[in-house]
């Protein structure tokens, strides 16, 4: 059984549910007792029409769990409850249920957590266990969550640009146990894309295709991080690479320029380079420039700052760097490289120890340790 073609479904069935009356938290846990239940009996005697199946099987537990709590209440239930027999609707909600996840009321974290439950059909278990974090902590943050968006109405307009940053805070948490969740936001952005036409969520998508076409070769086999100038490019995909040009390039000839295909036409650059020193480094700097226009964010200005260390040298990228906020992350790290092109191969591996020792993630820290380690070693006389 196809476990993606699966979760695709849950979407158009949880929009059934609610467009029948149910309430999007009693509707999303009744859509997942489904799914639990297609998992185990599908394999063995796979239905028809799976979507039909699910909306029925929904629509029960939905029924059963409303049964059992009016019983508790001394109420009979009604029976205005039952929903018209027919085919299921053709109706996508899809896109409503991003903005709905996405709601500008939930933290990120826990707008993440409810689109990769709601959107994505994963389980609460599966999200603990890709955050790292105990799955009763996750069921609450998702019950928190549902319960702040319930009796939103499905058709008040969303903010995309909303949707896009949470699909992008998924595909940046990469994975963790048996959940790859950078492959999981790849796939919810197919899905969004198929519900959109605006050119940003074909700029995100090809995004994501390009950064996940280079993953093979970005961490030795123990988890050892490989900058990009020291990557086997051999190993990066090029049918990913190809499919997210093509996206790519025709998001830009909609000529609606947005931050996410901007950020897509730097990668493009980048997988297209036969090695770092071959790469378009001006154009590098000129789309950073575009991409500065739509988003000034210091960020923005420190990878393009970098940018220019490539393309003019490493005294311009350093004099670029300087106006900036030295706290920034990856500032100190960014100087030690320009530093070390430069010839300024002390300074490097003083910058290289420092920026080690504020580093967040245990392989940044070990990547800027030996960096430093390792200038130090060739000063040795």
């Amino acid at each position: 059984m196809n476990e993606s073609l699966l979760r695709d479904l849950v979407p158009a069935v949880l929009g059934v549910l609610v467009r029948r009356g149910a309430d999007f938290a009693a509707a999303e846990d009744a859509v997942q007792e489904a799914l639990i239940r297609a998992l185990e009996i599908w394999p063995d005697d796979p239905p028809r029409d799976p979507k039909a199946w699910l909306v029925t099987t929904a629509w029960h537990k939905f029924l059963d769990a409303t049964r059992a709590e009016t019983s508790r209440r001394g109420r009979e239930l009604t029976s205005d409850i039952e929903p018209e027999p027919g085919p299921v609707p053709a109706t996508d909600d899809s896109l409503w249920l991003y903005f709905l996840c996405a709601h500008p009321a939930l933290a990120p974290g826990s707008a993440v957590a409810l689109t990769l439950r709601a959107v994505g059909g994963l389980t609460t278990r599966q999200i603990a266990t890709a955050y790292l974090v105990p799955e009763a902590t996750m069921a609450q943050r998702i019950s928190r969550a549902k319960r702040r968006i319930t009796g939103e109405p499905l058709n008040r307009p969303g903010h995309l640009p909303t949707v896009l940053r949470v699909l992008y805070l998924v595909f940046n948490e990469g994975y963790g146990g048996n959940l790859d969740l950078a492959a999981e936001a790849i796939r919810l952005t197919r899905q969004l894309s198929s519900a959109t036409t605006d050119p940003e969520v074909s700029g995100l998508l090809a995004l994501m295709l390009l950064h996940h076409a280079r993953r093979p070769s970005r961490t030795t086999p123990d988890g050892r991080l490989i900058p990009l100038a020291d990557q086997d490019r051999s190993r990066w995909d090029t049918t990913l690479i190809a499919e997210g040009v093509t996206i790519l390039q025709s998001a830009l000839s909609r000529d609606q320029l947005g931050e996410y295909q901007a950020q897509a036409a730097i990668a493009a650059l980048h997988a297209d380079a036969p090695t770092t020193a071959e790469t378009d480094w001006v154009q590098i700097v000129e789309w950073y420039d575009e991409l500065l226009r739509l988003t000034p964010t210091p960020i923005v200005q420190l990878n393009r700052a970098v940018a220019i260390g490539e393309a003019d040298g490493p005294r311009a990228g350093l004099a670029a760097l300087s106006p900036l906020d030295p706290t920034l992350p990856r500032h100190t790290a960014s100087r030690a490289y320009l530093h070390e092109r430069a010839g300024d191969l002390d300074q490097a591996a003083s910058l290289y120890a420092q920026a080690a020792q504020s580093a967040t993630t245990l392989p940044e820290r070990d990547h800027l340790t030996r960096q430093a380690a390792r200038i130090r070693h060739s000063l040795r006389p």
